[in-house]
Parts: structure tokens; C-alpha cells; sequence
């Protein structure tokens, strides 16, 4: 018979981590640009401490909140905030504690700003030879008429930046110049943003995901397809209300030669922006079955959404799982 030591099974992982968070907003629908993940803190809390031999939760409304943080020299701070502003002043995140010899879980500024801005991304990309559609960017006035654009339509309208598909729906998809220059004058008006144009990709859309701990050699790279309905228009695409209300299908990749392209498409892409720890890279095929990329987020959501069930699907992980391989990336960065 075997006995177990439950004193050792009990032993937790003599580390000191941080979750920061900022306060809550006002506004629930508020787009609080400066936040990249919403965490639900409590529940990460909970995981964490399982495993960690101290773990505490930080708010930080002011610089003086931060200063103490670093005082505090945790091992590792785990939290979805880019940035602060104090005295109208952006102090990133990722870079403060970089400077202080602090670990973290993201990315740092250049490459979330990077990722953020969907022009750029598609620029480096494209600069490190990886398939994406071609693309200009507009604004309303900008193209007075359909032989002043720099590639034909049928195109694709998105804001330039943003994240979840805001500014995406049905009208994205426009066949000629009067439905071209109504988008581009509302995602003007209601996102504050000039427009990415891209040729439009109607082939089959995915998500990969990424976690990387490099001080133990491990890289997961993580496909799923996702597959939407068909919006009134006929056509399949991940618009915002599809993504909020979860009205789409996320499946595994089964096929083995594809799984391996999507992965390859993925760490090129993740590499040449720049990406540390985690992220996640869309793509999507065009009619020919070519994969192209189509963005990033190095800030994906640690919720239920498509970086979990990247996990799930692959690995048949849970999320306590997950969250801890996150942590301890981190802490191997």
C-alpha cells in the first residue's frame, strides 16, 4: 500500500504575484481603451493561491499606487492593464515594471502598439513576407471616386482599431463605391477611426493561440475554426454582434497538414510583431485556400473565449489549468 505525504502534496510554489487591476468602470459598455484584459480577478485570485505561497489582489488609482507596488518587488505582476494615465501622462505597464526588474504577462508597449494598430500590423507582416490581403487605409473624402482606390472591390471595412469586431457588421462586405464611402463615413462617425480597407477573404476563418515559457522550452501553439451564420447579406464574417452574443462555432482542426500551415502563419507572425508570453493570431483563407493573416492581440481575453477554448480543444486542459500555465510563462519570461 502506498502512503502519500499530504504535507507535500499541500507545498505551494514560494512565489510572490501581484493581480493589478484598475477600479471598476462607471459604465459596463464603457471601451476602456488602456485595459487590454478584463480580468475577473477574484476568480484568478482563488487559482493562484492554490498553487502560490502569496498572491494579492492590487488596485492602483495613482502613481504613488504603482511606486508601491514595485516597492513591493513581487515576482510576478498578473494583470490586463497597457497603461495609466496619470497627469495626462500614458505610463505603460509592461515597460515600468521592465524597468523595475519585474516579471509580467504580456507584451511590452511596442509590440501591443503594434498589434493595436491593424495598419501597422499588417505592415510588419507583410514586411516578413506573410500572407495578408492586400490593404489601404481611408477616411471620409479621402477616395473621391472608385478609380482613385488602390485595390477593387469586393472589399472588407474595418475600423483601424479595436477590439471585439467593433464596427464590424453585414455592411462590412461592400461590392461598390456608394455602399464603400457609407462605411467608411460610419466607422468615422461612430468608432473615431479611419478605415483598414482589405480585399475581402470569403474562405474559412481562424484563431491561433499562443503561450510560450521559455525558460522551460515550451511553445504551445493552439488552432481553432471558427465558423459563424450567415448575416442577412449571406456572407459568413465574425461581426460584433456575432462575438458578443456567441453565436458562432469554434472546432478543432483535424487536418494535420493545415493544423501545422495555421501554426507555422501563427509564430511567424507572432515573432515578427514582436509578441511575448501569449497572444493570439487571426486568419482566414480567400477562395484559393491561401492562409492570410489578418490580426493580432497580444492582450487576449483569459475569460471563456477563444484563447481557452483553444486550450480545451487542444489540450483538453481546464481553465484552472490554463491560468496557472499563464502564470508560470510569466514567470518564466
Amino acid at each position: 500500500m502506498t502512503v502519500r505525504n499530504k504535507s507535500l502534496e499541500n507545498i505551494k510554489i514560494d512565489k510572490y504575484i501581484e493581480i493589478v487591476t484598475i477600479p471598476a468602470a462607471t459604465n459596463p459598455t464603457e471601451d476602456r481603451k488602456n485595459v487590454g484584459i478584463e480580468l475577473e480577478e477574484k476568480i484568478i485570485f482563488e487559482i493562484l493561491s492554490k498553487s502560490y505561497k502569496k498572491v494579492i489582489i492590487t488596485i492602483i488609482e495613482t502613481k504613488e499606487d504603482l511606486e508601491s507596488l514595485v516597492d513591493r518587488k513581487p515576482d510576478l505582476v498578473f494583470s490586463g492593464i497597457k497603461y495609466f494615465d496619470f497627469d495626462e501622462k500614458e505610463l505603460w505597464l509592461s515597460d515600468y515594471l521592465k524597468e523595475n526588474d519585474i516579471f509580467y504577462i504580456t507584451s511590452n508597449k511596442e509590440a501591443l502598439n503594434s498589434e493595436y494598430d491593424k495598419n501597422r500590423a499588417k505592415e510588419i507582416v507583410k514586411e516578413a513576407n506573410i500572407n495578408t490581403a492586400q490593404f489601404f487605409t481611408t477616411q471620409p473624402n479621402e477616395h473621391s471616386n472608385e478609380s482613385s482606390l488602390p485595390i477593387t472591390f469586393p472589399l472588407f471595412l474595418k475600423p483601424i482599431t479595436g477590439g471585439d469586431s467593433r464596427g464590424i457588421n453585414a455592411d462590412s462586405i461592400v461590392f461598390n463605391f456608394r455602399a464603400y464611402q457609407t462605411k467608411v463615413l460610419d466607422i468615422y462617425i461612430k468608432q473615431q477611426s479611419r478605415t483598414l480597407v482589405e480585399n475581402y477573404l470569403s474562405g474559412r476563418e481562424y484563431s491561433v493561440s499562443i503561450l510560450e515559457n521559455k525558460s522551460k522550452d515550451i511553445l504551445m501553439i493552439l488552432p481553432v475554426e471558427i465558423i459563424t451564420c450567415k448575416n442577412k447579406n449571406g456572407h459568413r464574417i465574425l461581426d460584433y454582434d456575432a462575438k458578443i452574443n456567441n453565436l458562432e462555432e469554434v472546432i478543432a482542426v483535424t487536418d494535420i497538414k493545415l493544423h501545422q500551415e495555421l501554426c507555422d502563419v501563427a509564430i511567424n507572425s507572432f515573432r515578427a510583431l514582436g509578441g511575448k508570453t501569449m497572444g493570439r493570431i487571426d486568419i482566414k483563407t480567400g477562395l484559393n485556400g491561401i492562409l492570410h493573416f489578418i490580426e493580432a492581440n497580444f492582450m487576449p481575453g483569459l475569460g471563456h473565449g477563444y484563447f481557452y477554448r483553444s486550450f480545451i480543444l487542444n489540450e483538453d486542459i481546464t481553465y484552472e489549468q490554463m491560468i496557472l500555465k499563464v502564470a508560470d510563462a510569466g514567470l518564466s519570461s
